[in-house]
């Protein structure tokens, strides 16, 4: 029993910590000039997937390789399935009034990247080097889009931004800065080495206890995020977070872990995981392009194709 109130402690303590990190950040950021624009596409972006990240980085780094693939692939696979179906299933998502369509495209480019990379067998610091490539593509775009609306006079606004306060003092910024940096290693440590323990105990594969335990657990701020834009009838913070989310985990988390050490690619993953995240991806083609809403029977079906996911895993 231990082990799992450890790993549930570990990840109360990476989400807090995440969080606090990304507030401290972004006030720093907007205390010493730096403008709104950049912090909503790199701070708060990279800052949100730092529970990711350093579950990747301390997998890796105890060669639990298994562990770090399955919190970036069942990640991606939940965002799409729990963190769209659940929400959906209390209010529908108008998905038809949003343009998501170029960001889309860029989250299946990033999908066939990581997957043809997967099938060398071994990430390497190459691969990592050729995901980091490819996200600062993305953020190039986004970049140039965001200062093209500005000129426009469409700049954006500090209130898009849900940790921006601008008089916010000092010591507090160092406080929430202290606790991120402290509190992220810590749950980091606590969810990894008890992650690995109930995967001996049980008889599980660490790439299940990744895929599952892992990865729903690095879903649920995605979730919280979703579920609160659905009742606020605001259905382009909901794909936007997930679409986003997706693309920054492919790119950057797999991508800055290799610099750490290779990671090996298990057999299972080419044979299903990786399949299931891209067949999830595919799933909102009708939703991106075809300007269909997430309606309440969407999400049983997403939600229950989860379920039945999650089932077969087991």
């Amino acid at each position: 029993m231990m082990p799992w109130l450890l790993s549930g402690l570990g990840l109360v303590i990476l989400l807090l910590a995440g969080d606090a990190l990304v507030r401290g950040a972004v006030n720093l950021s907007l205390r010493l000039g730096v403008p709104a624009l950049i912090v909503s596409l790199t701070i708060v972006a990279f800052g949100t997937s730092a529970p990711e990240l350093l579950i990747a980085i301390r997998a890796v780094g105890e060669n639990a390789d298994g562990i770090a693939l399955g919190n970036v692939v069942g990640s991606n696979t939940a965002n799409i399935l729990m963190v769209l179906g659940i929400p959906a299933l209390m209010r529908s998502l108008h998905t038809s009034e949003c343009d998501t369509r170029k960001n889309y495209v860029f989250m299946l480019i990033a999908s066939v990247l990581f997957i043809a990379l997967a099938f060398c067998g071994t990430f390497t610091i190459w691969s990592g080097l050729i995901l980091l490539a490819a996200l600062s593509v993305v953020l190039g775009v986004a970049f140039r889009e965001a200062r093209a609306h500005r000129r426009n006079g469409k700049d954006s606004e500090l209130d898009d931004i849900e940790e921006a306060d601008p008089d916010m003092p000092y010591w507090r910024i160092g406080i929430y800065l202290f606790l991120g940096l402290i509190g992220l290693p810590l749950g980091a440590d606590l969810l990894v080495d008890n992650a690995s323990i109930i995967a001996r105990t049980y008889g599980v594969t660490e790439t299940v206890i990744g895929l599952t335990l892992v990865a729903i657990g690095t879903s649920l701020p995605e979730l919280a995020t979703t579920v609160m834009a659905a009742l606020r009838r605001q259905a382009d913070v909901a794909l936007g977070n997930v679409i986003g989310s997706n693309m920054f985990n492919l790119l950057a988390i797999v991508g800055i872990a290799t610099f750490i050490g290779p990671i090996s690619v298990d057999p299972s993953f080419l044979r299903v995981d990786l399949w299931v995240m891209l067949a999830s991806s595919l799933l909102l083609v009708p939703f991106v392009f075809f300007k269909m809403d997430i309606t309440r029977t969407w999400g049983i079906i997403l939600s229950a194709v989860y379920v039945v996911y999650l089932v077969q895993l087991f």
